[in-house]
């Protein structure tokens, strides 16, 4: 039971993986936002199993937080502000998909390099998957470089997000509870000044393409 617990994580990291590559290859916002539904279920499920293979009871706190915001709340305030904005539909790259997949595949590679030192010296149960969850950040760190639009760039921050919590819950098995609060609590005022933000850029520009700000830094 405790080695097909253990296998799941890995699955679940897979999963975070795969999800963060989809996310660099989707053009519809729509779909970005329950690609990102689902790495947040699945960031949740294997915080859940970590804490119960580890017995530290504070991890089940935290995969029930991130399931709260990442899997209803977020997606929730996300739903309304494209529905306000009216931009449910394809989103413009700077790159197109196939460049942008071979961007994702090196940097997919350079990530599980450099992980696989700093993954010898922990002692977590996940730390085999260190790897994936530095390259599920460097993924999404792709996906706010390469869109032109703020709303999946703030998807692609949310998403960064989820790879550096799977991140330290692979290396040290989660970090300490206020820590996790704040962090969580962060992500959510940054959601509702982004969300600000974006009308803002909306109001202004008649677009949500950021580099209508150039003509700002012009003025």
């Amino acid at each position: 039971m405790t080695s097909l617990l253990a296998q799941s994580i890995n699955l679940f990291a897979v999963v975070l993986l795969v999800l963060a590559f989809a996310m660099i290859a989707q053009r519809r916002i729509l779909t970005l936002i329950h690609l990102f539904t689902l790495q947040g279920a699945a960031l949740a499920a294997a915080t859940l199993i970590v804490g119960f293979l580890t017995g530290q009871h504070h991890l089940y706190y935290s995969a029930a937080m991130t399931f709260v915001l990442k899997v209803i709340l977020i997606p929730i305030l996300l739903h309304r502000v494209i529905e306000r904005l009216n931009v449910r539909w394809d989103v413009e790259t700077l790159f197109n998909i196939p460049t942008t997949m071979l961007i994702g595949i090196v940097l997919v590679i350079f990530a599980f390099n450099l992980a696989a030192p700093i993954a010898g010296l922990s002692a977590s149960i996940a730390r085999g998957t260190l790897g994936i969850a530095l390259a599920c950040v460097l993924l999404s760190f792709l996906m706010m470089i390469v869109r032109a639009k703020a709303v999946p760039q703030v998807i692609g921050f949310l998403s960064m997000e989820n790879g550096l919590f799977f991140a330290a819950t692979a290396a040290t098995s989660g970090m300490p509870m206020i820590v996790e609060l704040g962090i969580a609590f962060d992500v959510l005022v940054g959601i509702l000044i982004l969300g600000v933000f974006m009308f803002q850029i909306r109001e202004q520009f008649d677009s949500l393409d950021i580099r209508h700000l150039e003509k700002l830094k012009e003025d």
